[in-house]
This record gives C-alpha cells, sequence and structure tokens, in this order.
C-alpha cells in the first residue's frame, strides 16, 4: 500500500503548502484592520456663488470676463439708470417743496403763538377785576369766599348746570310741541294764532299811518331823489329795509292820508277782536295746558341764558372764549407743523429708496473669487434672481470622500492627508479632515459599484492646500489618509 502514496518529500512540501494557504487566509482574517492603509476617492470642490441682480432692467455694461479673478467688491456689470435717475430728480423737487411747507408751517405757529400772547394779555387786564372779586366777596348764604374755589373748579360746575339747563330747555321745547299738536287744544291755539297775526298787523298799519298822515302834511324834501315812481306802487316810494319808512307823494295827499287810516283802523278793529275771542278761552282746560307749557318753556330758556351768561362771566383772563379759539388756532397750527414735517419724512424716505435702488443697479463681488460662467451681455434685459455670474473661491478647495463604515473610527478631525490628481502625476497636496457626517448613507453619488451601494459609508470633508492654484473644480483625486 505504500507504493501508492507520494514520496516523502512531495508529502512534505504538501503539507507546507496548505499550513501557509491556512496561515496567510488566518492573516487576513484575524490581523488588525488598521494595518491597511486608509484610502479613497473623489472629486475637487469649492465655495461656488451664483450672482444675481436684485433689480430689474437692461444691462448697460459688464466689467469681468470668464476666469478673471475678482476681489469683494468689485464691479461685475451695470443696469441702465435712466429712469431711477428721473424718477429721483422729481423726489428732490418733493422734499424741497416739503421742506418749504414745513418753514411756512413753523412762520405760521410763530405768529399764533404771538396772536394767543396778545389775546391773552388783553383778557387778563380784562378780568383783573373779576379776579379781586373773588378775593373780597363774602355772600352771606355761603361760608366759603369767592375764592375758595379755583376758576377751574367753578367754569367746570357752571358748565355742567349749563348743560342741565339746556336739557330742561329742549325737554320744555318736546313738551310744548306735543301740547300744540293736541286736537284738544286746538281752538285756543287757533285763537293765539289770530291774536299773532292781529298783532303783527296792528303794528305794520299803525307805522304805515304814522308816515302817510306825516306826508300829508310837509313837502317832498328836494334833491334827496333824482326822480319819483309816480304810477307804481299805489305812487309812493319806499326807502331803506322798512315797509314804510318815507312816502312821498304822487298823487292828492288827502287820498294818502285816507288810505292810511282805513288800513290802520281795520287792523285795530282785527286785534280787538282777537283779543276779545283769546280772553273768552282764558278759563278752559286747553288754555290752561298751553299757558303752563309755554311758562315753562320761558323759564327754561332763562335759566339756560343765565346759565351761559355766568359762564362767560367766570371765562376771563386764560379760560375766556377768546383765549381758548387763539389757543385752538396754535394747536392747529402745530397740527400743521407736525404734518408737513411727516410729509418731509415721507419724501425723504422716497428718495432713499430711490438712491438705494440706483446703488442696485451695480453688481458688485460677494467675495475674493474667481468667474466661473458669465450669462449676460451688455443690452440684455435681466430679472431679479436670473443667475448672472457664477463664482468660485479657488483659494478655498476642499474634496468629499466617503469611507466604510468600518473604518470611520479610523478618521478624526484635523487629520492630515495626502491628495493626488491625475493631473500632475507623482506630486501630492496636502489636506485636513474639516468635517465628518453625523449620519451614514447608502448611496454617494461618486460610488458606481454594487458592493459601494450596498454598504454604509460616511461622507468625509477635506481642506486641500493648493497656494499654486493647480487644482480645478471637478477633477478626480485621491486621497490617502495618514
Amino acid at each position: 500500500m505504500n507504493r501508492h502514496l507520494p514520496p516523502l518529500p512531495v508529502r512534505i512540501v504538501v503539507v507546507l503548502i496548505v499550513l501557509l494557504t491556512i496561515g496567510y487566509y488566518a492573516f487576513r482574517v484575524l490581523r488588525p484592520v488598521a494595518s491597511e492603509q486608509l484610502k479613497a476617492s473623489g472629486t475637487i470642490e469649492s465655495v461656488m456663488v451664483n450672482v444675481s441682480p436684485e433689480m430689474a432692467g437692461k444691462v448697460k455694461e459688464v466689467f469681468v470676463e470668464e476666469g478673471q479673478p475678482v476681489m469683494t467688491g468689485d464691479p461685475l456689470l451695470v443696469l441702465d439708470d435712466s429712469l431711477l435717475v428721473s424718477q429721483r430728480a422729481v423726489a428732490v423737487a418733493q422734499l424741497d417743496a416739503a421742506n418749504a411747507g414745513v418753514h411756512s408751517a413753523e412762520n405760521a405757529l410763530v405768529t399764533a403763538h404771538s396772536q394767543y400772547q396778545i389775546t391773552l394779555e388783553a383778557s387778563l387786564a380784562q378780568g383783573e377785576s373779576t379776579r379781586l372779586q373773588d378775593w373780597f366777596s363774602d355772600p352771606d348764604l355761603f361760608q366759603q369766599p369767592g375764592w375758595y374755589y379755583t376758576r377751574e373748579e367753578q367754569i367746570q360746575s357752571m358748565k355742567a348746570q349749563v348743560a342741565e339747563a339746556q336739557n330742561t330747555m329742549k325737554d320744555a321745547q318736546a313738551n310744548l310741541a306735543i301740547v300744540t299738536q293736541s286736537l284738544e287744544q286746538a281752538d285756543f291755539l287757533n285763537a293765539e294764532q289770530r291774536l299773532l297775526d292781529a298783532r303783527l298787523a296792528y303794528l305794520i298799519a299803525q307805522d304805515v299811518n304814522y308816515h302817510a298822515q306825516n306826508s300829508a302834511t310837509r313837502d317832498t324834501p328836494k334833491g334827496l331823489f333824482n326822480r319819483t315812481h309816480c304810477g307804481t306802487n299805489a305812487g309812493y316810494f319806499v326807502e331803506n329795509a322798512r315797509l314804510t319808512n318815507l312816502i312821498y307823494k304822487c298823487t292828492g295827499d288827502k287820498h294818502l292820508g285816507n288810505a292810511g287810516s282805513n288800513l290802520y283802523n281795520g287792523a285795530r278793529d282785527e286785534l280787538e277782536e282777537a283779543q276779545k275771542l283769546y280772553n273768552d278761552l282764558l278759563d278752559t282746560d286747553a288754555a290752561s295746558a298751553v299757558l303752563q307749557a309755554r311758562a315753562d318753556l320761558s323759564v327754561a330758556q332763562e335759566h339756560y341764558y343765565s346759565a351761559l351768561d355766568l359762564l362767560r362771566d367766570l371765562q376771563t383772563g386764560d379760560q375766556s372764549t377768546g383765549v381758548r379759539a387763539a389757543q385752538d388756532i396754535v394747536n392747529q397750527t402745530q397740527a400743521a407743523v407736525d404734518q408737513a414735517q411727516k410729509a418731509v419724512q415721507q419724501a425723504q424716505a422716497n428718495l432713499d429708496l430711490l438712491d438705494a435702488q440706483l446703488a442696485k443697479l451695480v453688481l458688485d463681488a460677494p467675495l475674493d473669487s474667481t468667474l466661473l460662467t458669465r450669462n449676460v451681455e451688455p443690452g440684455e434685459f435681466v430679472q431679479p434672481g436670473a443667475v448672472a455670474f457664477t463664482l468660485a473661491d479657488l483659494h478655498n478647495i476642499t474634496i468629499t470622500v466617503y469611507v466604510p463604515e468600518d473604518r470611520y473610527g479610523q478618521i478624526a478631525l484635523g487629520q492630515q492627508a495626502q491628495v493626488s490628481v491625475d493631473s500632475f502625476p507623482g506630486e501630492t497636496f496636502r489636506a485636513e479632515v474639516i468635517h465628518i457626517a453625523d449620519q451614514a448613507e447608502f448611496t454617494p453619488r461618486n460610488i458606481q459599484t454594487v458592493e459601494g451601494r450596498s454598504s454604509t459609508v460616511f461622507g468625509v470633508k477635506l481642506k486641500v492646500t493648493d497656494s499654486e492654484g493647480k487644482l480645478k473644480i471637478g477633477m478626480p483625486a485621491d486621497v490617502v489618509f495618514e
């Protein structure tokens, strides 16, 4: 049976191969993961900014080209400003007009203050005697002298009295209206109306008769009128606003006197008859109700007017109506000044708004960067928010790579790494870990293999040092962590 076995040296070689194979795989499985150098791949990145205008308008001029480096605040383009310049000229004119309005209102306020002071001094001088009466008057019915209460307290109390008296008068007027509309008092009310009409007619007739009789005994003054109006208005002329003032004859004086007497006698007879009818109805209940209502109204009116008189007597000095009116004018003028100042503020705000819009017509670079893309040309019309330029800060180069979950513990912030790109073979760039993702992900966009997509990884961002500006955005790069 031994002749079927391989020779001893061969068997020894086979055993050694098996042991070496087992040892190799055991070493691969059992050795620490940290013994392998951590590598990853990614693409060169940078801070990119899309620059857009805040104002709509036509591009007047573009100052930069693609690939050109720019500094913060450098102008990139300017929009046409002709419309806003015209609007600003109008705003300046409005501001000037508003300032002129303030000046005029302030002058009016000075005049109103002066007028108030003049009115106050005159009123104080006029009310001096009244103020002294408050010190020396001591009515028997009052325990306190007149000076005990201040003038303001007296005025407020008297205003309350006036308001109360006015309400009482209104109630009396309303009561009289109700009484005079009642059918029970119709006969007496008719008698009252007839008596009133008769009285007025009698007074008119008496006046007419007086002048008619006097004109019959005197001559017409010469030169008083250029001509007489014979043949019109019964042949007499009426001067001034009275029904008859001076009547001059156009026909015979005898006829004029007779006409006056007839008018007077007829009016007197009607008055006597109206008075008799009125007197006959005085004893009725209807007359009593009407007379009482009229008496109540008369007393209420007198109460109201007396209260007003006392109030006016108290309103002297700085409390007088003239001083109050002057103070109201001062207040109104002050309000006009305030309104004019608000108009100035509004005009200034409008001007500031136009200045801000004019400033935004120039689009400036927001950071030190390099112009990557330019999307506008002179003459084009741009809208707010439309991307006009894309800038990149090529002095702030980064790269993002993804490491497996089982190697996550080998990465730390500040850790150094080496970066290499195909464009510069044999050359490496220094990098530093500046960010480690807090959450794992499954499918980073730069991992294309099935194995990579099925495993969880962590994103790691590194800042790359490239003082010579060799690295460009989008370059594939390999990272070897130290």
